[in-house]
């Protein structure tokens, strides 16, 4: 029976590579860059937004790394109504099939889900260490094949089509302490939920870009730190009409 992939959303969402499984009218394969070969995937991470268009559910799931988009179908009603009854944020676990498809000359990567379960923060730490895990065993054979001593053709054409270096499995290797760090040691206290002005007015001023930074990629950060989406953007109100910040075109926000 084939198993469910682990892989931080940072890496997949740099996927750029689809491959036809072997056996005619089975789903294709997302290839990651660390050599994750994903089909049916188990990730975690806080539900952050549920918004519909059309006969169509889409969510999005932060995990330290990334945000992963979802999308469930209109005749999949009784999943779509537990996504909706979540309150966001909520720590979450989903499986579901990995999807890589052009939409307007747009490589598009989402998630079809079949399952979620709302979980607490412990399960969700213990998702971050088992795919850090699962990630550094498959970079070490990148970094194997790299030296000649490795010939898994599943790692060696993901070596390929991404012209996989030592730095670049460098920056992976970072990604994934990153997230490791993010974990809380047993018994740890939950600290209190910063101030949702001040965390928003820190996320734009260390993101900042020349473009400002993105409201989406503010509401996903400051989910993980436990400070909902209504907050965020009562702040981000706030700080606009205190003529502190401006927004340079739709969904994005920047310092005056």
């Amino acid at each position: 029976m084939e198993g469910t992939a682990r892989v931080f959303a940072g890496e997949f969402g740099s996927s750029t590579l689809s491959v036809q499984d072997e056996v005619a009218g089975n789903p294709a394969w997302v290839v990651t860059p660390g050599g994750a070969w994903c089909r049916f995937m188990f990730l975690s991470g806080a539900l952050t937004e549920v918004s519909e268009r059309g006969d169509m559910v889409y969510t999005r799931i932060a995990d330290p790394t990334g945000v992963f988009d979802l999308v469930i179908g209109g005749r999949n009603t009784a999943l779509a109504e537990i996504f909706r009854k979540i309150p966001v944020p909520s720590f979450v676990t989903v499986t579901g099939r990995a999807q890589m498809y052009v939409k307007k000359d747009e490589m598009v990567l989402s998630i079809r889900p079949d399952n979620v379960l709302v979980i607490d923060r412990q399960v969700r730490d213990q998702w971050v260490l088992a795919t850090a895990k699962s990630t550094l065993e498959r970079l070490h054979q990148e970094h194997l094949a790299l030296q000649g001593g490795c010939s898994d053709d599943r790692i060696l054409a993901a070596i390929r089509h991404y012209s996989m270096t030592k730095t670049r499995l460098r920056e992976l290797a970072l990604m994934v302490e990153g997230a490791v760090q993010t974990v809380r040691p047993p018994g740890a206290e939950s600290p209190p939920k910063p101030d949702a002005r001040a965390l928003v007015l820190d996320l734009i001023t260390s993101g900042s870009s020349p473009q400002g930074s993105a409201i989406e990629e503010i509401i996903a950060t400051a989910a993980m730190q436990g400070v909902m989406q209504e907050a965020v953007l009562a702040a981000i109100e706030s700080l606009i009409t205190d003529d502190e910040c401006y927004q340079p075109r739709k969904g994005f926000i920047k310092l005056l």
